[in-house]
């Protein structure tokens, strides 16, 4: 999971913003977490790669006998 470490503001219709809110509470998501997966989503698109920084911070594994 991505941790919160920058914010996106954006300029929208507010016809938009009320229709996608509604259906973002219609599948019960937020809308903070459908933008996350279309930037995702676009990303793997266009073929580009990039850590979290969770990934980046996290500690390898011990093996355990």
């Amino acid at each position: 999971m991505e941790t919160k470490s920058a914010r996106l503001t954006i300029l929208i219709d507010p016809v938009k913003k009320e229709a996608f809110e509604k259906l973002c509470a219609a599948q019960d998501l937020t809308p903070s977490q459908v933008v996350r997966q279309l930037i995702r989503d676009y990303l793997e698109q266009h073929g580009v790669s990039y850590k979290t920084k969770s990934a980046i911070g996290a500690r390898p594994r011990r093996k355990t006998a």
